[in-house]
């Protein structure tokens, strides 16, 4: 059962296997399976209000003050109306629930079309299914409308698979019908969300429903991040309920020495009465005072900032300058809590592929059988080739260039190494092809690379044209070929490689296998020669290329047989398949021999090198984490601007045992770069991953091995290599690992920390993520990590900020980040204007919130002092009801949304003013104190200065006008103009909207006391009311606005007095910059001289395998293949082994490698921000 949405019921015992049976009702539900029914919205029209109440009133805030309403229901304690506690609890519960439900309502709405499709939640696993576009449900699929994979009879057998999960990568199960045993893996299975596409209908058993389906076990809680201001508020909350105990503790001790001195003889109107205790009333005056003293626990506080950090959320998604328009992309801030974090970043962990490059992949050079292809300019006269013609091939793709005419040469001239190397990229990947027209044909691949190298295989004359579960069909030099496909061991992070295993027509067997070439080259024939295509390899990395090494091995018939009747065995085993398929494929994937390698150009995307120079210049450090080798990443840092040419030393660890590394860490070299280090902070580091050397061995940051680091709690970025005869640790090994990663997590972190900038080549996802686990353990800082595809997610989701771009790879990064746009150069705008501009609104406000807060409650300690600790108060109680809600919450709010010190073009042309926020000048501990010190002093000038100027005075008629009310009405007033005052002099943008915010609170403090002073309001309500004719008789006093005045300048004095010190004798580099804005509108400075942009010569791109693991499986399931509607013809005129020259037939518009459609316009280049005010800059800054 449940109760207002919460689950009450014993949760069951896990299940630890699942077993289902096609069509027999009664047998599924006898293990009470799961159905399809979900609810997606947290509230409905009965729940809504009990359930958010109890959410609300979990806040120490909203229960604190529900307390104190249930105290002033006592007469005997309060002293105070409950109006003034109820209004502001009540607008901030309704202003919280009106949120909570807006929510509500937008997440229901998201998922409205779910309830548009058939009634899923009548079905329930064990059901079978014919299904047309789209599911809700996870199952395994038995037949499609192109590919009919088991007879519907099947749906009588029965099914023992895992239990529910949230691994989207992988399943394991069994279906056993008529005695025999099939396995089911992720090929078989179509999830919930899933969409049907190339295929009109499919059937399919239901395996999980509702609740248990894999996608909604991923839909799970999300990791709340909090600010550093979140946490700090908090703490200060804490310190402000015992500020607020001690104070009242004082006033109660007051009132006990009052009672036993002065109390029994004090008579002012009515005799005392008798037998008062003077212990009881202290008691009741410490909640009295608790009463009157709320004020100091800011009740809205929580609320004022999550507006405000809701506006300026609004400012990131309206920024038209974070607007790409190639692709019709916004930024977007997809949460509305992190906004300030964004001006304290310290450090960025930053992907390559993607977020730095383009990720549009083009074939630049190749090197086949020890020759390298990559001619582009004749000699060294540098000027560029033509392109090659590929006019023999009617099924070339026109938007394809190459330069090196005598790789097309070798191809007509059937060279069998050339021909051999474009047939395994026509074979060995995981690409779909989709030929509406005869010759149009259409790629659509799982990462650009495998699209460009798919490409380059088709112009030169080996084009991939179809695919079934069972085969690949190519055109050869013109002729129609169809290879058997029979085992696909496909790519993951950990294997970086791939291969297919094919029969050709005539019966031969090939292994063909493409990867990393450290990984290639660990499994090549021990005879074979490769250091011809390691050379050309490092040349084409040191150009910032992404290279791959191609292999290949005839394999014999009876050894497959056997390998391939294992290899059915271990795939239909439930426990530990994958390990023993990791087995296999080692065990097949050796004795390889290298083809040779591709080399494929990734550019830098506009404005990378000016965004991190600009960075840079923040004190922001850039660590770079990728995949690629240490030479590409080299490379690519030189051309972003993240290495320079005045940066002499270069710091490369690249032992394979923890000694060697140790030993580089701490050599006298390294201390002598350490300390040049802290002179110049000149220096680059270049983290090398232990894989980089066919020697290198197992560490222990691996996958395997990283639940052990995150129980341990010391997961660094790099381990280190353990190497033992056996293979694996001893215990002892265990033991002292766990001291040898503390020390090389805080060596290597110590000196990394020293650098400029970090590059970190050939790690994991779970590497990245561990790197910036690393950085948040050991430093005090805040980190921002930026990617684009789905192996950046883990590190995304670790930093404090998780930036994703939409770009090449899919929407995983997008979506499971923080805040998203589309070109990396958005990012010194995000953090450099709006994070900066947040963080800044920010704490001015929690400054000033405190302030007026603090000295509005502190005036009341020391009136305590003067009415005989009777809990009295000195404002009306109207006043003390609206100071919150209506006198100072718009101006504040005003300076909030809209101030800035300076607008977005100064701040790009001094990155140094992000420097503040990063050191936490702008709000901390000391600054809190230093606000209520202030608000000390504020509050003795409100109380004192007031009460001596009308103690004992007249007016001009001879009345007296020294009464409470007069003196209340006073002092309020006062109090309004000094933190009037105070926020004028906190502001440094007056806008309209914020000069009528202010003004028009000042106008609406009068007209409320002027007519709720009035004589109509007492004849109405003389209980309410009782300040009658108060204003009109204090207000029309000379004194009285003299009084005013003094005290509003004692109260801001000491202020401007230090803020006028401190730029005088001690200026900041925002009084600096400040002070240049000044001048700069006062007398206009030329505009500044057009500069070159100094650029390297280094090209860039290079290595990583960007390939998901698992499109293998989707692959050779065959469930997204449409049957071919075109008649299929070759491609080419005619066909002979000695013919070179075709006759060109029909050109086709097919994949392109720039990744945009062809004939389509390119828009202009968009010019940064940077780029459109670039000047000079000042030495003195």
């Amino acid at each position: 059962m449940s109760f207002f949405g919460i689950d009450c019921v014993r949760k069951k015992e896990k299940e630890l296997e699942r077993k289902l049976r096609a069509n027999d009702r009664e047998y599924n539900l006898s293990f009470k399976y799961a159905t399809n029914a979900i609810k997606t919205s947290k509230y409905n029209l009965f729940t809504f209000l009990p359930l958010n109440l109890f959410e609300q009133f979990q806040r120490i805030a909203n229960a604190y003050f529900l307390f104190l309403l249930v105290l002033q229901v006592i007469p005997q304690i309060s002293s105070l109306s409950w109006f003034t506690t109820v209004v502001p609890l009540v607008l901030v519960l309704s202003v919280t629930a009106a949120k909570d439900a807006t929510d509500d309502i937008v997440s229901t709405f998201v998922h409205k079309h779910l309830k548009k499709r058939v009634k899923s939640h009548f079905i329930w696993p064990g059901l079978w299914l014919h299904l047309y576009i789209c599911f809700n449900i996870s199952f395994v699929i038995l037949s499609t409308a192109s590919n009919l994979l088991c007879h519907l009879s099947l749906l009588l057998g029965e099914v023992r698979c895992e239990p529910p999960n949230n691994r989207l990568d992988r399943f394991t199960g069994t279906l056993t019908y008529a005695g025999q045993k099939y396995p089911l893996d992720n090929e078989k299975i179509l999830l919930r969300g899933c969409t049907l596409r190339n295929t009109e209908w499919c059937f399919g058993l239901v395996l999980f429903g509702g609740p248990e389906t894999k996608l909604m076990q991923n839909c799970g809680k999300s990791t709340f991040k909090r600010t550093s201001i979140d946490r700090l508020m908090n703490v200060l909350v804490l310190c402000i309920f015992g500020f607020l105990a001690i104070m009242c503790t004082i006033l109660a001790i007051g009132n006990y020495l009052w009672e036993l001195n002065d109390g029994s003889e004090f008579t002012v109107f009515l005799p005392r009465q008798d037998g008062n205790d003077a212990a009881f009333s202290a008691f009741l005056t410490f909640w009295s005072y608790v009463i009157i003293l709320n004020t100091v626990v800011p009740i809205s506080l929580y609320v004022s900032v999550e507006f405000i950090r809701l506006g300026n959320s609004f400012y990131i998604d309206w920024d038209r300058k974070m607007y790409y328009s190639r692709n019709d992309t916004p930024a977007e801030a997809r949460t509305t809590t992190l906004n300030e974090e964004l001006g304290q970043i310290k450090y960025v962990f930053s992907d390559k592929t993607g977020t730095l490059t383009q990720n549009i992949m083009i074939f630049n050079k190749c090197s086949i059988n020890g020759k390298s292809y990559d001619k582009e300019f004749f000699g060294s006269s540098k000027i560029e080739l033509e392109t090659v013609d590929f006019s023999f091939n009617s099924l070339a793709d026109p938007s394809f260039m190459f330069h090196d005419h005598a790789l097309v040469e070798a191809v007509k001239l059937e060279n069998p190494e050339v021909h051999a190397f474009f047939r395994l990229l026509a074979l060995c990947h995981t690409v779909m092809a989709e030929e509406k027209k005869e010759g149009e044909i259409f790629y659509q691949a799982q990462s650009p690379d495998e699209g460009a190298l798919v490409t380059a295989a088709r112009n030169f004359g080996f084009v991939f044209r179809s695919r079934t579960p069972e085969s690949v069909s190519i055109v050869e030099m013109g002729q129609q070929r169809s290879y058997e496909l029979l085992a696909l061991l496909d790519f993951n992070n950990v294997r970086k490689r791939m291969s297919v295993i094919v029969r050709s027509p005539e019966g031969k067997l090939s292994l063909y296998c493409k990867g990393a070439d450290t990984i290639v080259y660990e499994r090549l024939h021990h005879v074979h020669p490769y250091k011809y295509v390691l050379a050309d390899l490092q040349e084409f990395a040191g150009e910032g290329l992404r290279t791959l090494a191609l292999a290949y091995k005839d394999l014999d018939e009876e050894y497959f047989n056997q390998w391939q009747q294992r290899h059915h065995e271990a795939s239909t085993d439930l426990d530990d398949r994958e390990s023993k398929l990791d087995q296999l494929y080692e065990e097949i994937e050796k004795d390889l021999l290298l083809l040779g390698a591709t080399a494929i150009e990734d550019k830098l995307q506009d404005g990378v090198p000016q965004t991190i120079e600009q960075l840079s210049k923040a004190d922001i450090k850039i660590w770079v984490l990728t995949g690629d080798k240490q030479e590409t990443a080299e490379n690519i840092g030189y051309s972003c601007n993240l290495l320079r040419e005045e940066m002499n030393d270069i710091f490369i660890i690249s032992g394979n045992s923890p000694e060697d590394v140790r030993q580089e860490l701490r050599s006298e070299e390294v201390f002598q770069k350490q300390l040049q280090f802290r002179l110049n902070m000149r220096n680059k580091l270049i983290m090398h991953d232990y894989f980089c050397t066919p020697s290198s061995i197992f560490y222990f940051l691996v996958e395997q091995k990283c639940t052990d680091l995150h129980e341990t709690r010391h997961s660094g970025g790099f381990g280190v290599p353990a190497r033992t005869d056996s293979g694996c640790k001893s215990e002892s090994d265990h033991r002292r690992g766990g001291k040898w990663r503390i020390r090389m997590e805080l060596e290597f972190l110590k000196t990394a920390c020293m650098c400029k900038a970090v590059i970190c080549c050939r790690v994991t996802p779970l590497q990245k993520a561990q790197v910036v686990e690393l950085v948040k353990k050991y430093k005090q800082a805040v980190t921002l990590a930026i990617g684009d595809g789905a192996n950046d997610v883990s590190m995304i989701k670790a930093a404090h900020i998780g930036v994703g771009i939409s770009g090449q790879e899919g929407m995983q990064a997008v979506l499971s980040s923080d805040y998203s746009f589309a070109q990396f150069r958005f990012l010194q705008r995000l953090l450099l204007v709006h994070g900066r501009w947040s963080y800044l609104r920010m704490c001015k406000f929690l400054r000033y919130f405190f302030y007026k807060n603090f000295t509005f409650t502190f005036v009341h300690f020391w009136y305590a002092f003067f009415c005989g600790f009777s809990a009295q108060t000195v404002y009306d109680e109207w006043f003390i009801t609206l100071y919150n809600l209506v006198y100072t919450a718009l101006p504040v709010l005003g300076m909030s949304l809209f101030d800035q010190d300076v607008n977005d073009v100064w701040s790009f042309q001094h990155p140094q003013l992000y420097v503040p926020g990063q050191l936490n000048l702008y709000f901390s501990k000391k600054a809190f104190f230093k606000c209520a010190l202030h608000s000390s002093y504020s509050s003795l000038v409100l109380f004192f200065i007031p009460y001596a100027a009308i103690c004992d005075t007249v007016r001009d008629d001879g009345k007296d006008v020294a009464d409470y009310q007069s003196f209340a009405l006073l002092t309020q007033t006062c109090l309004l103009f000094a933190v009037t005052i105070q926020l004028g002099l906190e502001m440094s943008y007056w806008t309209a909207v914020n000069t009528f915010f202010v003004l028009g609170s000042l106008a609406m403090y009068f007209a409320v006391t002027f007519t709720m002073y009035s004589n109509g309001m007492f004849l109405m309500l003389p209980s309410a009311f009782p300040f009658i004719g108060t204003a009109r008789n204090s207000l029309n006093q000379p004194n009285i606005w003299l009084t005013i005045l003094l005290t509003s300048i004692l109260c801001v004095l000491p202020v401007v007095t230090y803020r006028f010190l401190l730029i005088q004798l001690c200026p900041t580099i925002n009084d600096k910059v400040m002070f240049k804005v000044r001048q700069a509108k006062a007398t206009p400075s030329p505009p500044p001289r057009r500069t070159r942009i100094r650029r390297t010569s280094s090209r860039r791109s290079g290595y990583a395998f960007s390939h998901a693991q698992g499109y293998g499986d989707l692959v050779t399931s065959g469930r997204f293949l449409r049957r071919p509607a075109v008649s299929r013809s070759s491609g080419f005129s005619h066909v002979g082994r000695t013919t070179t020259g075709f006759s060109p037939m029909g050109r086709s518009a097919g994949y392109s490698p720039t990744g945009r459609p062809q004939n389509a316009k390119v828009p202009d280049v968009e010019v940064t921000s940077l780029q459109m005010y670039r000047t000079i800059r000042d030495p003195a800054l």
